[in-house]
This record gives structure tokens, sequence and C-alpha cells, in this order.
């Protein structure tokens, strides 16, 4: 693998995101959060190509709010093509985790996940994608 070395300009106010980014993620230095940046870049053009992706969709909701879990369940039998498993984890007397394990097209996950994660009631959501292809 070749490595090239070429200078980068930035103004203050990017170098300075740029600082903080690397101290709350715990980069060792620029370069490596640069490379992370352009990684996570790459592989979310490679979603939106529509490549087959595998990944988990990630649900923690408050249990007492009605028919959440009955509008999850009609949502994912909507998509059952793209499920391979869906669980169930009792966190305390409020909270539950949910979590899908998907593989599809990235274009059908994230529709699953943005369908999921935006019902009322749903505390945090989020979708986590690698290509399966």
């Amino acid at each position: 693998m070749a490595l090239k070395r070429f200078g980068v300009s930035l103004e203050d106010n990017l170098l300075e995101s740029l600082d903080q980014y690397v101290e709350e993620n715990g980069f060792a230095n620029r370069s490596q959060a640069i490379r992370f940046l352009i990684e996570k870049n790459v592989a979310e053009k490679k979603w939106q190509c529509n490549h087959i992706v595998a990944g988990t969709i990630i649900i923690m909701y408050d249990q007492a709010k009605k028919d959440i879990y009955s509008k999850m369940i009609t949502i994912e039998q909507a998509y059952k093509d793209v499920i391979l498993s869906s669980s169930q984890y009792y966190i305390n007397q409020n909270f539950c985790l949910h979590i899908v394990t998907v593989m599809g097209t990235a274009h059908s996950l994230t529709e699953l996940s943005d369908r999921l994660t935006t019902l009322k009631g749903i505390k945090h959501g989020k979708l986590v994608m690698s290509r399966a292809d």
C-alpha cells in the first residue's frame, strides 16, 4: 500500500472543530480522525448505492407508552424479507432494548430503521450497517 503525504489547509474554526473531535473520540491524532471520517463517508456512499448490507437496528423505548411494541411489530412484518432476528431485553421497569438484526439493500434497511426509530415513545434508535456483498 502506497502512502502519500500532503498538506491540507483548514480555516481556524474547522481546525478547532477537528481538534475537539479528536479529543472527544479518543483518536491518537488528527490524521487518524481524518482517515476515520473519510472511511465513514465512503461507506455511507456505498450504502446510498444500494449495496447488500448487514446490520443492526438498536432501539431503546419506554415500555409504558401504549401500543409502541405492537406498532414496532406491525412495521417489522412489512419488512420480514430483510429481518434476520428481533430480540427484546427489559433493562428496568421502564425501558426496553429492542434489537433487530437485518440484511438487505441499504435503502430497505435505512427505510425500516427510519420507520422504527421515529415512532412516538422511542428514546433512542440507531442503525449500524456494514457492506455484506
